[in-house]
């Protein structure tokens, strides 16, 4: 028996609550996972799972080998890739996770940039706007928006992801200048709905720290920042978006900021990993590699970091250039 692969099937099976999902993670068939753990069982002499038609669940002395299993994998893995990091090798698999908006926008590039640092490296990129369980769906990291509350993680701070306001020109030609938080109230404004602190009141932070409830008019809600930002392009609405979405187009003159010294609340980003005693090589690579380049993102600051002060003038389409980013 391959007492390493047996202890794979072992743990994936846990994690995952399915031997026919622990055989797709690991790529094996769904008889070859039962094969391992029917002779992990008969080489321990102890019952380690409990399977029904929906759900496995392990015995005392299933939970206790996995907790011990699980680290112990965890570690030879680790050693081996760094026995290859030493001959000059970093390769293997990537899994990661991102928000959509962050992922599509910029760490895209970083997982494509890494590989050509590194071209033995392969990278699942899955990208979509929910919480997951890093351990349970198999991802070896992911940027995570508000500090991650599981005691399995570790985690790094990125910084906050700041949310500013903007409007094309064209809005702003229909509508006229956004110079007050009154005339905020006064147009339709594209946003998420978890931004509001309730039913159509945006809060906002005024560059000195004041902080002003806005009542305003939402005429489109959505929970998809990529459909915030083509909205406000296209020159649909006003309102809230992450700055890191929409550098270019501000540098373009596609849109411009409205209220700069009016800022939603920051979202904080951080890079999030499963607890384990050693990291694999792969991944502390990527994370060196990668924690600098989102940090270097325009629109993500520092702790303590003050936005940069500018001036937005909207009398003129000819006052709007890339000096108002």
């Amino acid at each position: 028996m391959d007492i390493a692969a047996a202890l794979r099937a072992f743990v994936r099976t846990v994690e995952r609550g399915s031997v026919t999902a622990a055989a797709r993670d690991l790529g094996v068939s769904q008889p070859g996972v039962t094969k391992h753990l029917r002779n992990l069982e008969r080489h321990v002499g102890a019952r380690l799972l409990e399977r029904s038609a929906r759900i496995v669940r392990t015995t005392p002395e299933g939970q206790a080998l996995y907790d011990t299993s699980r680290e112990a994998l965890a570690t030879i893995e680790a050693a081996l890739e760094g026995v290859r990091r030493d001959m000059g090798a970093v390769e293997g698999n990537l899994r990661v996770h991102a928000p959509s908006c962050l992922g599509a926008k910029h760490l895209h590039g970083i997982v494509m940039a890494f590989q050509r640092r590194h071209p033995d490296v392969t990278a699942d990129l899955v990208l979509d706007n929910r919480d997951v369980d890093l351990v349970y769906e198999n991802f070896d990291l992911a940027i995570k928006y508000g500090r991650p509350v599981d005691q399995e993680l570790i985690i790094r701070r990125l910084g906050a992801v700041r949310r500013i306001l903007v409007a094309s020109p064209d809005f702003l030609d229909r509508s006229g200048p956004i110079d007050t938080v009154q005339r905020l109230s006064e147009v339709g404004i594209i946003t998420n709905a978890a931004l509001l602190a309730s039913r159509d009141v945006l809060p906002l932070r005024h560059r000195d720290g004041r902080l002003v409830d806005v009542p305003v008019r939402a005429v489109l809600r959505t929970n998809n920042a990529e459909v915030i930002a083509a909205t406000l392009i296209e020159g649909h609405a006003a309102g809230p978006v992450q700055q890191l979405l929409v550098n270019d187009e501000l540098a373009e003159g596609r849109l411009v900021r409205i209220l700069p010294d009016y800022e939603v609340r920051p979202t904080e980003a951080f890079l999030a990993y499963p607890s384990v005693r050693f990291m694999r090589p792969v991944v502390r690579a990527f994370t060196d590699f990668a924690v600098p380049e989102l940090r270097s993102v325009d629109g993500i600051v520092s702790a303590g970091e003050s936005p940069p002060s500018e001036e937005c003038p909207q009398s003129s389409m000819a006052a709007r250039t890339a000096a108002d980013v």
